[in-house]
C-alpha cells in the first residue's frame, strides 16, 4: 500500500534483509557529523539500532547515537546540524535531541543527541552490543521485528511501543552480567 494510508504521511512499516551498505552509509555521516558538530562530541559517535547488527534485518533507517556533556550545551547543534539536512523533533527531549532526516514521514537517518553516561545513552549501546554478541537473541528479535511490522504497518508508534518489553527483557539480561 502507497504511504498515503497513514494520516500523517509517514512511510508504512516495512522490514528489509540485512543490506552491507548501511555501515558504509553510517561511516559517511559519522565524518560529516564529526565536521559539523565534533566541538561538541564527547566520546564517539556511534551506529546503533538494527542496521548496526550485521545480519539483522531492519527499517533501512541509520540510528546514529552522540555522546555529549549535557542537553543544554549541545542545543547549540540543532542550527548546525540542520546544514546536513536534519530536522529536530522534540522527542523525548527530557532524555535526548531527536532528530531525522530528511523529512519525518520519510527518514534516512536517526540522530540522537545524548548525555554522555545517561541510563539512555548506555541502554543505546548495551542493546546494540547484546544483539552483536548472541546471533539466537538477534534472530528472535528479527522475527518479533518482522511480526510487528505486518501488524502495525500503518502505526509507527505502536510498532515501537510493542518492541519495548524485548528491549526491556534484555537490557535486564544484559546488566545482570555486567
Amino acid at each position: 500500500m502507497p504511504a498515503a494510508e497513514d494520516p500523517e504521511g509517514n512511510e508504512p512499516v516495512h522490514i528489509h534483509d540485512y543490506d552491507p551498505s548501511w555501515p558504509v552509509k553510517f561511516e559517511a555521516e559519522r565524518a560529516a557529523l564529526q565536521d559539523c558538530i565534533g566541538p561538541w562530541v564527547v566520546g564517539d559517535i556511534h551506529h546503533v539500532g538494527s542496521t548496526a547488527v550485521p545480519g539483522l534485518p531492519a527499517k533501512p533507517i541509520i540510528d546514529i547515537l552522540v555522546g555529549v556533556d549535557s542537553l543544554d550545551y549541545s542545543r547549540l547543534c540543532i542550527q548546525r546540524v540542520a546544514s546536513l539536512d536534519y530536522l529536530y523533533w522534540p522527542y523525548r527531549s527530557n532524555v535526548m535531541h531527536w532528530f531525522c532526516k530528511p523529512h519525518p514521514a520519510r527518514r534516512t537517518h536517526h540522530l540522537h543527541l545524548v548525555p554522555m553516561g545517561s541510563r539512555r545513552y548506555l541502554d543505546e549501546l548495551a542493546f546494540r552490543d547484546a544483539l552483536r554478541a548472541e546471533p539466537g537473541l538477534a534472530a528472535r528479535y528479527a522475527a518479533l521485528k518482522r511480526d510487528l511490522a505486518a501488524r502495525f504497518r500503518s502505526d509507527r508508534e505502536a510498532y515501537t511501543e510493542h518492541k519495548a518489553p524485548f528491549v526491556k527483557g534484555v537490557l535486564a539480561t544484559f546488566s545482570d552480567r555486567t
